[in-house]
């Protein structure tokens, strides 16, 4: 176990690698009522096709998904979940394209918790009797999500921008793929992903490092095993297969989303500054702070459902910005004349600086967000970078940077909108 004191941000971590592969990652506060844990591995639901002892293994989507589900349910009877809540934890889990996350708070009983964590996460126990029960009851959240407007218009944009990448699919499958799934395939899709070597602990609150190393060292498998590699499909191209979709959905205002394609920089200090660069870059000219969104807002043309963000998982990274607006094509020609402006005379230095300001500010206020924190050191891992260390190289970011990141990835033939529009009487 290693120790690094945070000076500027008044943070410790301790972390460091278990015999098993395992990353494990601890940011201890003193003196806070509420502790923080989660497990994770890097498998998600575009995790579907993968290499593992010489061999190509493919599997039905929605596998990760179908597993979270199922990791609840314990060789003796007992449900985690229900475990967890009666020991005074509030335990959750998720699955995105990249990652499965099991996670839980506390305010007593911590390391009794964390204990219980571990232990399911790394039991499987599965029976064809419970897959099929099981298959009923994802069949109908699957069918509940495709009729959400807000998951229907980022489904399409995924769709037009990417042409092979699983990311393009619902992580939770389709009722004919989740068809497919038996216990046989939630065993072996366990042995290859939720392997410690593939996973990490990272856990934030007023605990013993040393505690929390030593449980995982105990619970856990002993051996290091092989970490699957994915295959996410064909290299995709700069620009979108489709630059425009709309459909007709019961929506009270038209919604739409706006994205763009980011090639994502090789893992390690480049990923982390690539992923810095680009939300300053994106806060800067469409921020809440910014002339394109408070003009816009003062002509009716955004509300505050408007939103930006730049999404990291799967091998992807993507360029979202989006919302409700009456004239969502009007709000992708400002889009472009707002860049078409920075690309010719750049970043105003004065909201370039404000932005960056506000971005350090926000990034210090998330290191009390306990859920917040764990889940970017856990990014982190799997990206090959400490999140901690995202403070100093925020303040090393230029303008330049910036501006060239614009002018890479946000030109106006690579974006792409996805729109629903309320049904016509």
């Amino acid at each position: 176990m290693k120790h690094k004191r945070y000076e500027k941000i008044g943070e410790d971590l301790y972390f460091g690698q278990l015999r098993n592969g395992l990353n494990v990652n601890v940011v201890t506060k003193p003196g806070f009522r509420l502790s923080y844990a989660v497990f994770a591995t890097n498998y998600g639901g575009a995790h579907r096709r993968f290499s593992l002892g010489g061999k190509m293994h493919d599997t039905p989507a929605g596998v990760a998904h179908f597993l979270e589900h199922k990791m609840f349910d314990m060789p003796d009877g007992d449900n985690a979940l229900s475990v967890l809540s009666a020991n005074g934890a509030q335990p959750n889990a998720f699955t995105s394209s990249g990652m499965t996350a099991y996670f839980f708070d506390c305010t007593s009983g911590f390391e009794e918790n964390l204990r219980m964590l571990l232990k399911f996460v790394s039991t499987p126990y599965f029976t064809q009797e419970t897959v099929d029960k099981e298959q009923g009851i994802i069949g109908q959240e699957i069918c509940m999500v495709e009729d959400n407007p807000g998951y229907v218009v980022y489904n399409r944009l995924m769709r037009m921008l990417y042409e092979f990448n699983p990311i393009r699919d619902q992580v939770a499958g389709s009722i004919e793929s989740i068809a497919e799934i038996t216990a046989e395939t939630l065993y072996n899709c366990h042995k290859a992903f939720y392997a410690p070597s593939n996973m990490t602990l990272c856990v934030a609150g007023d605990c013993d490092p040393e505690e929390v190393f030593a449980i995982a060292d105990e619970l856990l498998p002993r051996e290091k095993a092989e970490i699957p590699k994915a295959d996410m499909g064909q290299p995709e191209s700069e620009k979108p297969i489709k630059s425009y979709n709309e459909e007709q959905m019961e929506v009270s205002a038209p919604q739409y989303l706006i994205g763009a394609k980011v090639t994502p920089a090789p893992d390690g200090e480049a990923l982390l500054r690539q992923k810095i660069v680009a939300q300053l870059a994106l806060r800067t000219v469409f921020g809440t702070s910014a002339k394109f969104y408070n003009r816009l807002y003062s002509e009716g043309v955004l509300n505050r459902d408007y939103d930006y963000e730049i999404d990291y998982t799967a091998g992807t990274a993507t360029i979202m910005l989006g919302g409700e607006s009456p004239d969502p094509q009007r709000v992708l020609s400002e889009i472009n004349v707002e860049l078409a402006e920075v690309f010719a005379n750049g970043l105003d230095k004065e909201l370039f600086e404000a932005a960056k300001r506000a971005s350090f500010g926000s990034r210090l206020r998330g290191l009390e967000d306990f859920d917040s924190l764990c889940l970017s050191l856990a990014d982190g891992v799997f990206g090959n970078y400490c999140a901690l260390d995202a403070f100093e190289v925020l303040g090393s970011v230029s303008k330049n940077e910036c501006e060239d990141f614009l002018k890479a990835f946000m030109t106006p033939d690579r974006l792409a909108m996805s729109v629903i529009s309320p049904v016509k009487a």
